[in-house]
C-alpha cells in the first residue's frame, strides 16, 4: 500500500517544482479497505516514511479526486449561479453561506451523525459509573453481572472512541473542500474585477480574504458540529441529574443557568475585543508592507525612525485590544472552574434537603462526573458562537466581494472581427475610470489603425495616453463608442511587471518553447547579454516584484514576453524609459522596427527622437486626441507637439554643436550593428543584481525560505521564556497549579471518605466539600492571570526586537527576502505569539500534573493498575513521539506552502491587466489550483495523521481504565468501599480525555513553538552601522560646501562576491553639476548606493568637505544628502505627508515647493488641497506625477549636495526641460550628481565621470571629451546617429 514505490519519480530538476507534484501518488485513502479506513491506518506509510526521515513536499501524497479544489470549486460555482439567477436584486445576502450549504450539506449529515452517537455515548459514561458503585455494594458477589458492566463500558469506549475521531477528520475534510472552493472562487473573481472594483479592493485586501476570509472555513464545520453537539449533551446530561437525584437537581439548574448566561457576555466582551484586534492588526500589516516595499526610499531619506514610530504606535493600538482580550480569558477560565463546584454543592444539599436521593457513592459520584461531562461543552459554545459570528462576518465580506462589478467583456465590443485593412478602430468612444468623476478621461476618440502600421502616441504627462491603451485592452469602462479589434493583443506595462520565477519562465509565459523563436525574441531585446551574464543564464531565479533585476532588465524581459507571444496587434506603454538612450534606439529599431514589422504597434512613448519613424503620431492632451498624422505634417501645424519637439531639439542641437568638427564618425559607430550589443553588462547590484554572482556553485539570489528540519528540542521555548523575563512567572503558573490540583483532589478524597463515617452530617459533608473546591479556584484565576501576563510580556518583548531588528537591517536583506517572507512573521507568526502560545504552555503544564494525579489516586484504590498503567504509558509516548516526527516536517511544510498561494495571488492581482492582456486567465487559474491542492494537501495529512495519533493513544489509556474497572469488580466483596469505588472511577473517567488532551496542546504548542524560531530568525540578522556616532557628529553646517572625494573606492555586495567598484579616485569640485554615464550595469547606481552608504566600501574612502562619510552615522550622513531615485515612492496619506513625512515644514514652504515642482496647477483644482489623498503605493497619480512629488521633498530638503538618479526616465522632453530648468535654478550653489540615461541630460554638466565595468574611465569636462576619441564622445555620437537617422533631417529643414 506505499505510495513510494518509484523513488525516482521527482522528475528532472529543472522542472518548477509544480510540475514535480503531479508525480507523487495519490493518497492511501483512495483504495483504502473498510477496516483501514475505521482505525486510519491507510496513513501509516507516510508517518514510516516521516519517522526515518524527514519529510520533503515531493513525499506528501496528492489528495483523492473528489477532494481537489477544482472539484469543490466546480461544485460551488454551480450552487453560486444558480443561486445568483434566482435573487432580487434587494436580496443579496448570504450567497454564499447558501451556496457553501448546498454544495456540501451530504457530507456535513454524516457528520452530524457522528457527532451524535459520540454525544450520546459520551452521556452514558455515568451511568455506568453508577452501575459499578452500586455493584460494589451488593452483598452477594454476581460476577455475570459484573463483567456484563464491564463489557458495556468497553463497548461505549469503543464506539466514543471511533465515532469522535470520524467527526472529527471529516469535518475538517469537508472545511479544507469549503475553503478551497472559496480560494478558488476569490481568485478566479479578482482575474474578472472591473477597473472601479479594483479600486476597492486592494492587492493586500484580495490576499486577506484569501488567507483569513477563506482560511477560516477550514475549522468551520467542525465548529459548527461542535455547537449543537455541545447543546445536545447539556440537555442529555440534565436529563441523567434528574434520572439520578430526581428533585433534588432542580436548585442546581439556578447556578447552571446563571453560569451558562454569564459566559454570553464573556463571549461578546471577548468576541469585541478580537475584532478591534482585527481591525488594528490589519491597519499595522498594511503600514509595514508599504514600509517593506518601499525601504530603499526610506533608507536614502533617513526616515526609519518616523516609520518605526509609526509601526510600532499602530502596534500599541492593537496591544490595548490584546489585553483586554487575554486578561478576559483569564476571568472566563475561573468562571469555568468554579461553576462544577457551585452546581455540585447547590445539587447535595437539593438532595439533603428534599430527600431525593440519599447521599451516598453512588449519587455523589454519578453527579460529580456527570457534571465534569457538562464542563467542556459548557466551555465550548460560547468559543464556538464566537467563531460562528467571525465566520458570518468572513461570509459577508466574501459575498460583497464575489458580488462585486466585474470587466465587461462584450461591453469592450472587442468583437475580434477579421478586418481586411484595419487592424483596430474605435469610433466616437467615451472611456471614464472612475464613474463618480464628472468628466470622462477619454473624450471623442475616433482611432483607425491598419495592419502592419506602427503608431507613436506622445502627449505630456497625464494626457491620458496609457488611459488610451487600456481602451483597447477593454480595461476602461466605456460610456459610449464601439471599439473593434482585429487580432490577438499583447501589452507592456509602464511599471513593469514581472512574476516570481525563472528568467525563461517570464519570456515563454505558458506558451510552449520554441528555440528558434525565443532566440529571436531575447536578441530583439537587447537580453541575449545579459543572459549569459546571469549566474544561471535564462534559469535565474528572480525575486518578488523583480526585486533582483534592474529596471531596464525587467522592461526588456516584459518586451520579450511580448514579442515571444506573437500577438497580431503590440500595445506598448512607454518601454523605453527605463532603459539608457541607445539601448533605447537599439529597442526601436531591433525589437519594434525589424522584429515586430509585419505587427501592428501602438507605442505610448515620451521619446521624440523614434517619431519620425511611425507611420503615424497621435498627440494627446486632457484625454482628447488633438492631432494625428505623420511625422512631417503634424510639426508643421505646430501647437502641444511642437513643444514637445522643440523641447528635444534644444538638446539635440547642443550635441550637434560638439559634434559639428568630427563629421565623419558616425559611420565609423554603425557598420557593426552587431557590436551594439556588446555592452549589455547587467545592471549593478544596488538594484540587486545577480548576474555577477557567480559562486560556485552558483546560489540564487532568493534563497528557499529556510526551515529548519528534525526537533528543535526545548530552546525556542526557553527563549520564549527569557525574552519575557518570565522564569520565575513560570514556576508561579506551576506553584498555582499545583495548589489547585491538591485542592480538588482532597475534596473529592473528604466526599468519599465521609459518606463511609456515619458521624458526619449531610451539612458537614457538603459544607467543608464547597469550602475546600472554592478556595481551589483562587488558585485557579491565579494561574491564568499570570498566564496571560507572561504573554503580553513576551509579545512586547519579541515584537520591539523584531521592529527594530527590521529597520536596522541592511539594504542587501531587502534585496534578497521577498516582503511576503517578513510580513507573515509580522502576521500570524505573531499572534500566535500573542494568542496561543501562552495558553499553551500552561495547558500543557497543567495537564501533565493532572495526568500524574489521577494516576496516583487510581494506584492508591487499586495498586495492581499500576502493572498495566506504567507501560502504557511508554507506549502512548512511543506513539506521540513515532506520530511527532511526522506531523513536525508537516506543520512546517505548510508554512512554507501557504506563502506561495498569498504571493501567486498578490503577484496576479498587481498584474491583472496583463494576464488578461496576454489572455492568460485560464493558465494562471490551473496553476493557482495546483498551488492551492498543495497547500490543502498538508492540511488534510496533518489532520489525518492527528486523528491516527489520538485514536491510539485513546485506545491504550482505555486500556488502564478497563483494568481498573475489572480489578474492583474482580475483588472479594468489602474489600474496596463504595466511596473508594466511585472515586478511582470517576478520576479514571477523566484519564483517556486528560492524555488527549494533553497530547494535542502538546503537539500545538511544539507547532506553536516554531514561529518563536521563525521570528527569532530576523531578530538576528546584521545590523546595518549605527544612525548616529555620538563621539563624531559631524557639524551642523557640515556640509558647506559640498566637495566629493573618492579615494581608491572599491565595493562588493556579499565577502566573497565580485568587485562591482574597482578602485574609483576622483573628486567632485564644490558646486559643480557632474553627470555620471555609462552603460547599463557599468556601476552608475552602485557609486551612488556607496555615497549613501546603502552598501559599505571593502576598500577606499569617500570624503565629504573632508570628512570620512564612514566614520559618522548613517542618518547624520543620509539626512544631508538628497537624491530624485530612479523609482518614485509615494506612501498611502496624503500630499502633505508624503512631501513632508517628518512635519518639518510650514504649509507655506509646501506651497512654494509644490509650485516650482509643477505640480501646484493640479492640486489646487483637488477640493482638499495638500491633504488630498494618496493611494497605496500613489496609484492615484501618473508615473511623471510622482516623480515630480519626488522633486518636491528635495526641493523642500534644500541640501549642499543633489544626486538625481535619471529622475526623467518616466517623462515627456517638455516636462523634462521644466524639471532640468528647476533644478539649475534652485540647486545653482549645490552639487548635483546626475546618473543618465539620456545623454543630453549630462551635455551640460561642467564635468563627466564614465563608468565601464565597475572601472572608471574618463572623468573630464565634456567639451573636452567631445574633442578626443573618448568613450563619452561615443556614446554621444552613438545616442546622435540613432536621433539623427530618426528627426534629425526634419529638425535641420526647419531651422533653414
Amino acid at each position: 500500500m506505499t505510495y513510494f514505490e518509484n523513488e525516482n519519480t521527482i522528475g528532472d530538476i529543472s522542472e518548477p517544482l509544480l510540475a514535480q507534484k503531479v508525480e507523487t501518488k495519490q493518497t492511501g485513502l483512495g483504495h483504502a479497505t473498510f477496516l483501514s479506513k475505521l482505525i486510519f491506518s491507510w496513513v501509516n506509510s507516510l508517518l514510516r516514511l516521516g519517522y526515518s526521515k524527514p519529510l520533503d513536499l515531493e513525499d506528501i501524497p496528492s489528495l483523492v479526486s473528489e477532494d481537489e479544489a477544482d472539484m469543490a470549486y466546480q461544485k460551488f460555482v454551480r450552487a453560486w449561479e444558480s443561486l445568483v439567477r434566482d435573487k432580487t436584486k434587494n436580496n443579496t445576502k448570504s450567497l454564499v453561506l447558501w451556496s457553501i450549504i448546498r454544495t456540501f450539506l451530504k457530507e456535513n449529515i454524516l457528520i452530524a451523525f457522528y457527532a451524535l452517537i459520540r454525544t450520546i455515548s459520551a452521556v452514558v459514561s455515568p451511568l455506568i459509573l453508577y452501575a459499578f458503585v452500586n455493584y460494589s455494594n451488593r452483598t452477594e458477589a454476581d460476577l455475570k453481572q459484573g463483567l456484563s458492566i464491564v463489557g458495556i463500558l468497553i463497548l461505549t469506549k469503543l464506539v466514543d472512541s471511533l465515532s469522535q475521531r470520524h467527526w472529527f477528520f471529516n469535518s475538517r475534510r469537508s472545511g479544507m473542500k469549503m475553503r478551497s472552493a472559496l480560494m478558488v472562487a476569490i481568485y478566479q473573481k479578482q482575474l474578472k474585477l472591473s477597473s472601479s472594483a479594483r479600486t476597492r479592493h486592494s492587492a493586500g485586501e484580495i490576499v486577506n480574504y484569501i488567507v483569513v476570509d477563506a482560511y477560516r472555513m477550514g475549522e468551520f464545520p467542525w465548529w459548527f458540529h461542535m455547537a449543537w453537539a455541545s447543546a445536545l449533551q447539556i440537555v442529555l446530561s440534565i436529563f441523567i441529574l434528574f434520572g439520578v437525584v430526581g428533585i433534588g437537581a432542580l436548585p442546581g439548574l439556578v447556578p447552571l443557568l446563571i453560569c451558562g448566561l454569564l459566559n454570553v457576555p464573556f463571549a461578546r466582551i471577548l468576541q469585541n475585543c478580537q475584532s478591534q484586534f482585527m481591525i488594528s492588526q490589519d491597519e499595522r500589516l498594511r503600514s509595514t508592507s508599504e514600509v517593506l516595499n518601499s525601504m530603499k526610499i526610506i533608507k536614502l531619506q533617513s526616515w526609519e525612525k518616523k516609520f518605526k514610530n509609526l509601526i510600532e504606535s499602530l502596534r500599541d493600538k492593537e496591544f490595548v485590544w490584546l489585553y483586554k482580550a487575554q486578561i478576559l480569558r483569564a476571568s472566563s477560565s475561573f468562571l469555568y472552574w468554579m461553576s462544577p463546584t457551585v452546581i455540585s454543592a447547590v445539587v447535595f444539599l437539593g438532595c439533603a434537603v428534599s430527600k431525593s436521593a440519599p447521599l451516598n457513592a453512588e449519587t455523589v459520584f454519578t453527579v460529580l462526573a456527570t457534571l465534569r461531562n457538562m464542563g467542556e461543552p459548557f466551555k465550548l459554545i460560547p468559543e464556538a458562537l464566537s467563531i460562528m459570528i467571525q465566520v458570518k462576518v468572513s461570509f459577508d465580506r466574501l459575498n460583497n466581494f464575489l458580488l462585486d462589478e466585474e470587466i465587461n467583456n462584450d461591453d469592450g465590443e472587442r468583437s475580434l472581427k477579421q478586418f481586411s485593412v484595419n487592424a483596430m478602430e474605435i469610433q466616437d468612444g467615451n472611456f471614464i475610470w472612475d464613474h463618480e468623476s464628472v468628466s470622462p478621461t477619454l473624450r471623442d476618440v475616433n482611432i483607425e489603425i491598419r495592419r502592419g502600421q506602427k503608431i507613436a502616441v506622445c502627449g505630456p504627462v497625464g494626457a491620458g495616453k496609457s488611459s488610451l491603451l487600456y481602451s483597447i485592452l477593454g480595461e476602461i469602462p466605456k460610456i459610449s463608442g464601439t471599439v473593434n479589434v482585429g487580432g490577438t493583443l499583447a501589452y507592456v506595462s509602464q511599471s513593469s511587471w514581472i512574476q516570481s520565477g525563472t528568467v525563461q519562465d517570464n519570456i515563454l509565459f505558458g506558451k510552449t518553447m520554441d528555440k528558434t523563436r525565443y532566440e529571436k525574441a531575447i536578441k530583439a531585446c537587447a537580453l541575449d547579454k545579459d543572459i549569459n551574464d546571469f549566474s544561471h543564464g535564462d534559469l535565474t531565479e528572480i525575486g518578488q516584484r523583480g526585486i533582483n533585476i534592474s529596471g531596464g532588465q525587467k522592461q526588456r524581459i516584459q518586451l520579450a514576453r511580448a514579442v515571444y507571444n506573437d500577438a497580431d496587434i503590440y500595445l506598448l506603454d512607454d518601454p523605453f524609459s527605463a532603459v539608457d538612450a541607445h539601448t533605447a534606439a537599439i529597442l526601436f529599431n531591433d525589437c519594434v522596427m525589424n522584429a515586430l514589422r509585419e505587427k501592428t504597434v501602438i507605442l505610448v512613448t515620451h521619446q521624440v527622437e523614434f517619431l519620425s519613424e511611425v507611420d503615424t503620431i497621435l498627440v494627446m492632451e486632457g484625454g482628447r486626441v488633438i492631432q494625428s498624422g505623420s511625422y512631417e505634417n503634424i510639426l508643421t501645424s505646430g501647437t502641444a507637439f511642437e513643444l514637445l519637439v522643440s523641447a528635444h531639439k534644444d538638446k539635440v542641437t547642443e550635441l550637434n554643436r560638439d559634434s559639428e568638427n568630427r563629421g565623419g564618425y558616425e559611420n565609423e559607430v554603425l557598420p557593426n550593428p552587431q557590436d551594439s550589443h556588446g555592452f549589455h553588462l547587467t545592471k549593478n547590484k544596488s538594484e540587486g543584481e545577480i548576474s555577477s554572482i557567480k559562486d560556485p556553485i552558483g546560489t540564487q539570489l532568493t534563497q528557499e525560505e529556510e526551515k529548519v528540519i528534525g526537533n528543535v528540542g526545548w530552546k525556542p521555548f526557553w527563549d520564549y521564556i527569557n525574552y519575557s523575563k518570565g522564569t520565575s512567572m513560570l514556576c508561579l503558573i506551576m506553584l498555582a497549579q499545583s495548589g489547585f490540583m491538591a485542592l480538588q483532589t482532597s475534596s473529592t478524597y473528604w466526599l468519599a471518605i465521609g459518606i463511609e463515617i456515619p458521624k458526619v452530617t449531610n451539612t458537614t459533608l457538603i459544607g467543608v466539600y464547597a469550602l475546600i473546591s472554592f478556595s481551589s479556584a483562587a488558585f485557579v484565576y491565579l494561574r491564568s492571570y499570570l498566564t496571560a501576563l507572561l504573554g503580553l510580556k513576551a509579545s512586547t518583548a519579541i515584537f520591539s526586537s523584531f521592529t527594530t531588528a527590521i529597520f536596522n537591517a541592511p539594504m542587501l536583506f531587502f534585496d534578497s527576502t521577498p516582503v511576503g517572507r517578513i510580513l507573515t512573521r509580522a502576521s500570524s507568526d505573531l499572534s500566535i505569539l500573542d494568542f496561543d502560545i501562552p495558553y499553551s504552555i500552561t495547558f500543557v503544564a497543567s495537564t501533565a500534573i493532572e495526568i500524574l494525579v489521577v494516576i496516583c489516586i487510581m494506584v492508591s484504590v487499586t495498586w495492581q493498575v499500576l502493572i498495566v498503567a506504567v507501560p502504557v504509558m511508554v507506549a502512548s509516548i512511543y506513539v506521540q513521539q513515532y506520530y511527532q516526527a511526522a506531523a513536525r516536517e508537516l506543520i512546517r511544510i505548510n508554512g512554507t506552502t501557504k506563502a506561495p498561494v498569498m504571493n501567486f495571488a498578490a503577484e496576479t492581482s498587481l498584474g491583472v491587466v496583463t494576464v488578461r492582456a496576454f489572455n492568460m486567465v485560464d493558465r494562471f487559474f490551473k496553476n493557482y489550483l495546483k498551488l492551492v491542492d498543495t497547500d490543502a494537501s498538508l492540511f488534510f495529512h496533518s489532520n489525518v495523521a492527528m486523528q491516527w495519533m489520538v485514536l491510539r493513544i485513546e485506545a491504550l489509556q482505555n486500556l488502564t481504565v478497563i483494568t481498573a474497572a475489572l480489578l474492583l469488580i474482580l475483588h472479594p466483596q468489602g474489600y474496596v468501599s463504595p466511596g473508594l469505588v466511585g472515586l478511582s472511577l470517576s478520576y479514571a473517567f477523566s484519564l483517556t480525555g486528560a492524555q488527549v488532551f494533553w497530547t494535542r496542546w502538546f503537539n500545538n504548542l511544539s507547532n506553536y513553538i516554531i514561529s518563536v524560531e521563525r521570528i527569532k530568525q530576523f531578530i538576528h540578522i546584521p545590523a546595518e552601522p549605527p544612525a548616529i556616532v555620538d563621539n563624531n557628529r559631524p557639524p551642523y553646517s557640515w556640509p558647506s560646501k559640498g566637495k566629493i572625494d573618492l579615494q581608491g573606492l572599491e565595493i562588493r555586495y556579499r565577502p566573497n562576491a565580485p568587485l562591482v567598484l574597482k578602485g574609483i579616485t576622483c573628486t567632485f569640485q564644490e558646486g559643480s553639476r557632474v553627470g555620471v554615464v555609462g552603460r547599463t550595469g557599468s556601476g552608475k547606481s552602485t557609486l551612488i548606493s556607496a555615497l549613501f552608504r546603502l552598501v559599505e566600501p571593502s576598500k577606499g574612502d569617500i570624503l565629504i568637505d573632508g570628512i570620512n562619510i564612514c566614520s559618522i552615522g548613517l542618518k547624520d550622513l543620509r539626512t544631508k544628502l538628497s537624491i530624485i531615485p530612479q523609482e518614485p515612492t509615494l506612501f498611502k496619506g496624503s500630499i502633505r505627508t508624503n512631501l513632508d513625512p517628518l512635519g518639518l515644514y510650514s504649509d507655506d514652504e509646501i506651497w512654494k515647493a509644490v509650485e516650482k515642482c509643477q505640480l501646484k496647477e493640479t492640486i489646487s483644482k483637488l477640493p482638499s488641497l495638500l491633504d488630498s489623498s494618496v493611494s497605496d503605493e500613489g496609484g492615484n497619480w501618473s508615473l511623471g506625477q510622482r516623480q515630480l512629488f519626488c522633486l518636491g521633498r528635495v526641493l523642500l530638503k534644500r541640501n549642499r549636495i543633489l544626486v538625481l538618479d535619471e529622475a526623467t526616465a518616466s517623462i515627456d522632453s517638455a516636462t523634462d526641460a521644466i524639471l532640468q530648468r528647476v533644478i539649475r535654478q534652485e540647486f545653482e550653489e549645490c552639487t548635483v550628481i546626475t546618473v543618465a540615461h539620456r545623454v543630453p541630460t549630462v551635455i551640460d554638466s561642467d564635468m563627466v565621470l564614465v563608468l565601464s565595468y565597475g572601472k572608471l574611465v574618463e572623468y573630464d569636462e565634456p567639451s573636452k571629451l567631445m574633442d578626443t576619441n573618448s568613450s563619452f564622445s561615443k556614446l554621444v555620437a552613438e545616442y546622435w546617429s540613432s536621433c539623427r537617422k530618426n528627426s534629425l533631417p526634419n529638425i535641420s529643414r526647419q531651422q533653414q
